[in-house]
């Protein structure tokens, strides 16, 4: 007569613990994440930005648009002229419909850039414009 042995500790016999649901919320979690989330498109260059006294501080934009000393525009680390702002800003409006949008002018750059600028996007369908500043403190 054979007599079997069993080892101690070897039982896998409900001890342990199934991961897989912790896993599933996990992942769902984290697609739930990816999709609810804002995406800021850089315009793509460093600005010197002008001080103003009477900034307020804003929450995310959605749209970035940067004009340099050199009087170029940048939107989405792209080069455009001035007549293609609208073109882009419709472009990232479709993918953002809520977005407002920021204007980044150097200190150096001639005022009726910003002007036409914010003339293009206003003509885009966005309506909540900035004007991106440096706090003087």
């Amino acid at each position: 007569m054979a007599i079997k042995r069993q080892r101690v500790g070897s039982d896998s016999g409900g001890d342990d613990i199934n991961v897989t649901p912790l896993m599933d919320i996990v992942f769902i979690m984290l697609i739930f994440f990816i999709v609810t989330s804002t995406f800021v498109k850089e315009p793509g260059v460093e600005i010197n930005r002008p001080t103003a006294e009477t900034a307020k501080e804003r929450k995310l934009a959605g749209i970035l648009v940067a004009v340099t000393s050199e009087n170029e525009i940048w939107i989405n680390k792209e080069k455009i002229p001035l007549d293609a702002v609208k073109v882009a800003v419709e472009g990232l409006k479709q993918e953002n419909p809520k977005a407002t949008a920021v204007v980044q002018v150097d200190s150096g750059a001639q005022s009726r850039y910003l002007v036409e600028v914010v003339n293009q996007i206003r003509n885009a369908g966005v309506s909540d414009i900035a004007v991106s500043t440096e706090d003087p403190s």
